[in-house]
């Protein structure tokens, strides 16, 4: 029987605070967590000079990375290290330099120390960019400590 005296809303909010600031990668990339609960996160990315490749659109690394850093935080939401087992992308339309770029992960099942989620990655008019799916594995320990 878990003691705890969180909510799952506050221990998602609590994780995605702890694992945003420890990652350096996600506030290297200018990324902003908007919103995160159970199993969900929603990240934004405005797209800079410095996201594009030399085509002159937003580098397919960038737009992985987004995509990975949010499936990260919704499968890190529980409190309980997770880490991707497997994750794949397809990419549908380019991005350009002042696109502002919002990417939403759901759980779709969590079963046992695994779990699927997907990631959608639309742009400021809703068109779909990419959509990303990740497996997670759960790792010993946690995101912070919990009382």
């Amino acid at each position: 029987m878990s003691t705890s005296k969180l909510t799952p809303q506050e221990r998602a909010c609590e994780s995605g605070i702890a694992m945003t600031q420890s990652d350096r990668a996600f506030r290297a990339l200018g990324a902003q967590l908007e919103s995160i609960g159970a199993g969900t996160a929603r990240v934004r990315l405005q797209i800079t000079k410095i996201h594009t490749n030399g085509h002159g659109f937003c580098h397919g690394g960038v737009i992985f990375t987004l995509a990975d850093a949010t499936f990260g935080l919704a499968c890190n939401s529980y409190n309980v290290k997770a880490v991707a087992q497997s994750c794949n992308i397809t990419y549908i339309s380019p991005v350009k330099e002042t696109d502002i770029l919002v990417a939403e992960a759901k759980e779709l099942k969590k079963f046992g120390r695994s779990g699927i989620y997907d990631v959608t990655i639309k742009n400021q008019d809703e068109s779909l960019i990419a959509i990303f799916r990740g497996h997670s594995r759960e790792i010993t320990g946690s995101i912070f400590e919990e009382n």
